[in-house]
């Protein structure tokens, strides 16, 4: 069996074994959030200087949920994005948890190892008529000071196109996801975000013509301040910062790079 139907069948059925185990396993938390950012973000696609695309105020809205249960945790994530004088695109993803510490009842910790898990995840760009399968391990860190920190280590599966004119191979992800709270003085703080690197993978067109996506790396990192706090109100709900992203090879472009710094509003419920 090929490596991409392999891991298409994992994902799957990971996918399936998800919603049969979180729907009969009790919640122990959850948390959504709204969030608006805005700045100038680089559009390879949309024509401009030097054939590296152009730099567009672009603005995105975020929903975004993340809950834990019996078995493991979920999270997800949508954005609407709508770029100046032109076009809104959507892009989301989904990953579920299976814990493996918590299924057999052993204790999985060892040194900065908190536990591990099984891990099945979806990326889904409605536009581009993409999505892609992402299952693998992840690996809980305990790191003094942390809510959280993860590191995923996945395949990445494009299982399906519009026309399947193109037809990129499979690769892998290593993604590092954490949130870092602390205090300045009487207010409150948090570093949060994520790193990824995302590995090379050829495309091949109807014709046989093969491209190559470059490899990538893409962090993004938010300083949040709690505002509601600070003026008052309860702690976690309303939060402004900033939001910096570095992406390298943005979208599998070869020496298209991004380094630019957005505004951040965050609501939480």
């Amino acid at each position: 069996m090929q490596f991409k139907q392999w891991t298409t069948y994992l994902a799957t059925g990971l996918l399936a074994t998800t919603f049969a185990i979180s729907s009969q396993a009790e919640e122990d938390w959850s948390s959504t959030e709204v969030q608006f950012s805005t700045g100038k973000l680089l559009h390879p696609h949309i024509k401009g200087t030097g054939g590296k695309g152009s730099e567009i105020s672009t603005s995105i809205i975020t929903f975004q949920h993340a809950s834990s249960h019996s078995y493991g945790d979920n999270f997800f994530f949508v954005d609407h994005s709508r770029v100046k004088d032109n076009k809104t695109e959507v892009y989301g993803e989904w990953y579920s948890n299976f814990s493996l510490g918590a299924i057999t009842g052993n204790d999985m910790s060892n040194g900065l190892v908190r536990d591990i898990g099984l891990i099945a995840g979806l990326n889904f760009a409605p536009g581009a008529d993409n999505i892609w399968a992402l299952p693998g391990v992840r690996v809980a860190l305990d790191l003094p000071g942390f809510a959280f920190a993860n590191l995923d280590i996945t395949g990445y599966n494009n299982i399906t196109t519009a026309s399947d004119a193109n037809k990129e191979d499979s690769s892998y992800m290593v993604n590092l996801s954490w949130a870092l709270p602390f205090q300045l003085g009487e207010t409150s703080w948090s570093l949060e975000g994520h790193a990824e690197y995302i590995a090379a993978r050829d495309v091949v067109s109807s014709s046989g013509d093969k491209t190559e996506k470059e490899a990538w790396i893409l962090a993004q990192p938010q300083l949040r301040f709690d505002m509601g706090e600070a003026l008052g109100g309860e702690a976690g709900n309303f939060f402004v910062g900033l939001e910096y992203q570095y992406w390298q090879n943005k979208q599998g472009n070869k020496d298209v790079d991004e380094s630019t710094v957005q505004l951040l509003t965050v609501w939480n419920f």
